[in-house]
């Protein structure tokens, strides 16, 4: 078997995930953050936990885009820089941000985590730096200038949304119910915006391994952005009735 059909192997088996992951999420809630709960075997600090389950994305994957020989082309370095943009801050600056308390995370759910982080590492990275093909001029065409463009607004949207949840949480008064900007719409633009940024690799890296990783982020994303528009409702009596959990005035 050669690398190309191993990768591509890799890529239909994320891809064949994706409704299974949909299903089991739109019946159990993952257990960490809001929705944590016990029965879920040992847990770890929330803090650390993030830290092991999503560092495996930036680093494991710039280790294995290192090896590639084009990893010191062009086009191939801006897309190293946004997914290195990305999962620097989801890694390492976004956990930090956020005071320190005695939340708990399930082992289960890091070790699942960084299992697909892993894998998605090897998939994305060697399609950019080894098997896929983008000489200089890939940087001109409309497909990936379209892609940077969505991943880039995505990422703001996701950042700022971020930005604003963790300003809640630190107020030291547990969750409250998040206003202004883009949560005039949506209760989880933090969610939109992740969505937004993984369709605009799919495009700029023109790949089934970036569309293998932007249909598993919504099979992972969509049903947690269901289960917190619902907990919203249930725990807060004056909840924007107008609010929808990803689309404004549909979803």
């Amino acid at each position: 078997m050669t690398e190309f059909e191993l990768h591509r192997g890799v890529v239909f088996g994320v891809m064949a995930t994706a409704a299974p992951t949909w299903l089991a999420l739109r019946h159990v809630s993952a257990p960490y953050g809001r929705h944590v709960r016990e029965g879920w075997g040992p847990t770890l600090p929330a803090r650390l936990g993030w830290v092991l389950m999503e560092s495996p994305a930036s680093l494991v994957w710039l280790a294995i885009f290192a090896l590639g020989v084009h990893a010191l082309d062009p086009a191939p370095l801006v897309l190293c820089a946004l997914w290195q943009l990305h999962y620097v801050n989801r890694a390492f600056v976004f956990p930090l941000r956020s005071k320190p308390d005695k939340k708990r995370m399930p082992l289960l759910i890091v070790v699942l985590a960084s299992l697909f982080n892993i894998v998605n590492a090897y998939v994305n990275a060697r399609q950019v730096s080894e098997l896929g093909r983008y000489p200089i001029t890939w940087l001109l065409e409309p497909r990936f200038l379209c892609g940077v463009a969505l991943f880039l607004g995505g990422r703001t949207l996701n950042v700022q949304s971020d930005a604003a949840l963790v300003a809640l949480r630190n107020e030291g008064r547990g969750y409250q119910i998040p206003r202004g900007r883009y949560f005039r719409w949506v209760s989880c633009p933090n969610y939109a915006g992740e969505l937004v940024e993984w369709s605009g690799w799919a495009l700029a890296t023109w790949s089934l391994a970036g569309l293998s990783f932007a249909i598993f982020t919504f099979a992972n994303l969509a049903p947690r952005a269901l289960s917190h528009h619902a907990w919203y409702r249930q725990n807060f009596a004056d909840y924007p009735s107008g609010r929808r959990a990803l689309l404004p005035g549909i979803w």
